[in-house]
């Protein structure tokens, strides 16, 4: 089974640019898997398809919004129907440098959530609700501005997006171990030792309530109240998200893969994976193969995506993107 080809994407985004804004209108969505070093905030109305970020695989019907982090692999396909019935949908894609937020001011204390937010997009964020309802206008207005208003509007709208509580993540836990945090210095200290140790098949609860002076019962109800489910369930799922980022990034067997998630057999490791994700990891790994085929002959801007391993430095930009592009 050959390993995912994931692209490279070479955004718009220029050395001066705060953030640039891509404004699509019925432009399709022929493009491959594919990361970039950049955040990207990707805006879809109008239509329906299925979302890829890192291992989620999701439905979205009418509109989606979500945030990645830089490097997450994602792609979104929209309905083939919708597409040849000539309904109008649009795209608008935020895309912006991942140090823009290393600078002084930004460390005060006013952009606390914000760099909180973008520490968490490791996973994808995905909004919806009244925070949907109100990025949409911001970014609509994004659209059309060319101002230093339009730097203000793109603060409020990462302002906006920190403060809500209408999102969820689409990776799972495993797939993006670092994106854990919490503000108790205690549950910080078992969820180290549980990143740690989770490849350890014989990781037990009572060595992570060990690390942090807990009795095994306090700890498991201590645990519970923190991260919203159980020990076990808690390391199935971390288990299981970095299994599918082996499947998808490596070429390494089922029975490797099992043995580098923690699972203590083979047997255990696939009864687990159907359960959770609804198919084989076999399957699983096909499916990702099959979605990132990819159609050179009808890119309609050449070179925007190249495969990881290419010489960037070799490779001939555009001189015009697709894409209305309006730089703040």
């Amino acid at each position: 089974m050959p390993q995912m080809n994931i692209f490279k994407e070479i955004t718009p985004l220029r050395p001066q640019d705060i953030v640039v804004v891509i404004d699509s209108v019925r432009n399709g969505f022929d493009y491959p898997i594919h990361n970039h070093p950049e955040y990207e905030i990707n805006l879809i109305m109008g239509i329906s398809g299925t979302r890829i970020v890192g291992d989620s695989t999701e439905r979205y019907s009418d509109y989606d919004l979500v945030l990645l982090g830089p490097y997450l692999f994602h792609k979104w396909d929209g309905d083939k129907q919708i597409q040849e019935s000539g309904q109008s949908y649009r795209v608008i894609t935020l895309q912006f440098s991942m140090d823009l937020f290393n600078g002084q001011m930004f460390q005060k204390e006013k952009f606390h959530k914000i760099r909180n937010l973008l520490s968490e997009s490791g996973r994808g964020i995905r909004f919806y609700g009244n925070t949907f309802n109100e990025a949409v206008k911001i970014m609509m207005g994004l659209a059309e501005e060319t101002h230093f208003n339009g730097v203000l509007e793109f603060l409020n709208l990462l302002n906006l997006l920190a403060n809500s509580t209408e999102c969820e993540y689409l990776a799972s836990l495993g797939f993006s171990p670092n994106s854990v945090r919490s503000e108790s210095n205690r549950i910080q200290s078992a969820y180290g030792y549980i990143m740690k140790n989770f490849t350890d098949a014989g990781l037990r609860i009572q060595d992570v309530a060990a690390c942090v002076n807990m009795s095994e019962s306090a700890f498991s109800h201590f645990f519970q109240k923190f991260a919203f489910r159980s020990f076990t369930q808690f390391l199935i799922d971390l288990r299981i998200g970095h299994a599918c980022k082996l499947l998808l990034d490596t070429d390494q067997t089922i029975a490797q893969v099992s043995d580098a998630s923690g699972f203590n057999n083979l047997a255990n490791f696939n009864r687990l994976f159907k359960k959770y994700k609804g198919c084989t990891p076999l399957e699983y790994k096909k499916l990702y193969v099959e979605k990132n085929t990819f159609d050179w002959t009808n890119q309609p801007t050449p070179w925007q995506f190249i495969p990881n391993k290419t010489n960037i430095d070799k490779v001939i930009l555009p001189a015009q993107q697709g894409t209305r592009l309006i730089h703040l």
